[in-house]
């Protein structure tokens, strides 16, 4: 397969800062489990400032992926703006999910100083966002919706899901839904709404007759505490055995442009729900938004992305098209075929890593992944934290922030990949909170809470770090260095080559836990090594390959290597009879990214 896609820039390294949209702003520090809205507080897009965004470029960040934008199901009262209220118990915790859109075409009112001016808001952020010189993508969660969507901002001509759909089928190709004909729909036991608040709504019934198939899958009236039952399925033309209903992508289509697969569906009739999200997208790209994070994308058919990302590119060719898959067998797919630009390196690399500093594994199948992903590893976005995962500074994943580190030099520099990071990361964030629906080690998008490390950056509003300790200062100062030289470096944009293996075999004291590889391009090389280990210090002499010292064209003799973290370091490399050697002595959780000179 042709993986090399023209819409995809490969000249620099981006790093995108993803954060949690009601989040970021709040100052309130109260983080009462369960609290309300005036109890715990709320960020709003007004507190993305523009020094606040000023800071975050400054970090070494290239696009901000503000989640939670769109308008979803939330335990408020916005009535007087003409929004319904939503029922708790089919709304997971008070704040809501982000994943559980109910209005396409507006945002959270939540987010806004006044709600009746809630996308006028939102735009003024897109505008201050790109004045920064940043880029930004939201969400699109084609999957599912809201069980109660209501499209109060549609534009003329468009109508909601479900408005034409025969609700007495379980499937029709042009309906937007699956149906449990003849059932009501039964709210899943176990959760308690509200932590067993009073609430007028809560009252054991949620008005939806005839049932709708549940956002995970599940047909059940009733479904499971467990099934995303806050939401409901739509249906992309995938028939209840599986089969498609909708034309399918001829042989070779992997090969094709963006401009090829969009000329294919010109003149092909395709479900309703491919046109609905296709305009859903082009109309936010027509606000200025540069891209989207595409939540659970593999449970959407690629032909659907392939006609929906190629009309996007047609409007934006630089478009940022990113999707949350999981499956490996389906990357390809849905990077060739979907004309997705960048999946989540989630099974391999960030599995990989966490288990190495978990104990479970050690760094030399890193190699291995690296390999086997040779032809779309640009495509396949690096990370180590974000909202669906453990904190990498919590107990459950790293421990601390020091020993995350050398984890987030490796996910930065081992492939050309996008960087992500989630807001807090930077300052040691280990979400120690159970906010109520949310539990700790996870910070949380169903609750009203507080981000404490993120505020002690924030210091109210002046973003300066004004009250961070000394430890979280040096490491945000860690990933500022390492971020911005990420974007600059044109070695990481180059060639990769382990070293791991040889120096595993032959390298005297090279211990378990030490990982090195070396990165090149025409005018930069690097040598790179992490220290995954937290208690031992390694002295050792690093042996490069007499391949990469030809590649490299290097003479004998002895050359400096300069240190790009801190440039305070400072070894040499000694070439003789054609192999290369570096004496090194590396702390714990320490890494070094040296330059030849």
């Amino acid at each position: 397969m042709n993986t090399i896609k023209e819409e995809v820039s490969k000249d620099k390294k981006i790093v995108v800062y993803q954060v949690f949209t009601r989040l970021f702003g709040n100052k309130n520090t109260t983080n009462k489990p369960w609290g309300t809205i005036e109890e715990n507080g709320v960020g709003k897009f007004n507190d993305f400032t523009d020094k606040a965004l000023h800071e975050i470029k400054d970090l070494g960040v290239t696009h901000i992926w503000y989640t939670g934008v769109p308008h979803h199901a939330l335990v408020g009262d916005y009535k007087a703006y003409g929004i319904s209220d939503d029922d708790p118990e089919v709304v997971k915790g008070r704040a809501g999910s982000p994943y559980a859109v109910k209005d396409y075409y507006n945002v959270n009112p939540d987010l806004a100083a006044n709600p009746a001016n809630r996308l006028q808001e939102f735009e003024a952020l897109i505008a201050r966002t790109h004045e920064a010189g940043l880029k930004l993508i939201i969400d699109i969660v084609p999957n599912h919706i809201a069980r109660k969507y209501e499209g109060k901002s549609n534009p003329v001509g468009v109508k909601d899901f479900g408005a034409d759909d025969d609700v007495n089928a379980e499937y029709k190709r042009d309906n937007n839904f699956y149906y449990i004909p003849n059932n009501h729909f039964e709210i899943p036991d176990g959760d308690i709404p509200l932590n067993g608040e009073k609430n007028v709504l809560v009252d054991g019934v949620f008005d939806e007759n005839p049932a709708k198939w549940t956002g995970n899958g599940s047909r059940k009236v009733k479904p499971d505490q467990n099934d995303w039952y806050e939401t409901v399925k739509v249906n992309y033309g995938i028939r209840p055995d599986g089969s498609k209903d909708f034309p399918e992508l001829p042989v070779g289509f992997d090969e094709k442009t963006y401009q090829e697969h969009f000329a294919f569906w010109q003149d092909k009739d395709v479900p309703d729900s491919w046109k609905k999200f296709r305009s859903i997208a082009l109309y936010w790209i027509g606000k200025g938004v540069d891209g989207f994070r595409y939540d659970m994308a593999e449970m959407v058919p690629y032909e659907f992305w392939s006609y929906m990302n190629s009309a996007i590119k047609m409007k934006d060719p630089n478009a940022f098209l990113l999707a949350e898959v999981y499956n490996p067998k389906e990357y390809r797919n849905y990077i060739c075929l979907g004309k997705m630009d960048y999946l989540y390196d989630k099974v391999e690399t960030y599995d990989k890593l966490k288990d190495i500093i978990r104990g479970k594994s050690l760094p030399d199948g890193l190699s291995d992944i690296q390999k086997g992903m040779t032809d779309i590893e640009h495509n396949m976005l690096h990370f180590l934290d974000n909202h669906d995962e453990q904190r990498l500074a919590s107990p459950e994943f790293a421990g601390t922030p020091e020993r995350g580190k050398p984890l987030m030099l490796v996910s930065a520099t081992i492939s050309t990949s996008p960087t992500m990071i989630y807001f807090g990361q930077e300052v040691g964030e280990a979400a120690n909170e159970n906010a109520g629906f949310g539990t700790r080690s996870r910070t949380s998008i169903f609750d009203y809470i507080g981000v404490p490390n993120h505020q002690r950056w924030m210091n109210n509003g002046k973003f300066d770090g004004g009250q961070l300790s000394d430890s979280e200062k040096n490491l945000r100062d860690f990933y500022k260095r390492l971020l911005n030289f990420s974007i600059k470096s044109s070695a990481l944009m180059g060639s990769f080559q382990e070293i791991q293996s040889v120096n595993r075999q032959n390298t005297i004291h090279y211990d378990d836990l030490i990982y090195s590889y070396v990165r090149w391009s025409v005018n930069q090389k690097l040598i790179i090594v992490a220290n995954f280990s937290s208690e031992k210090t390694s002295d050792f002499d690093l042996k490069i390959p007499s391949d990469i010292i030809a590649k490299w064209n290097l003479k004998e003799g002895v050359y400096e290597l300069k240190d790009q973290l801190y440039e305070k370091s400072s070894v040499q490399l000694k070439v003789h009879n054609g192999e290369g050697v570096v004496r090194l002595k590396i702390a714990p959780s320490e890494s070094f990214i040296y330059e030849l000179k």
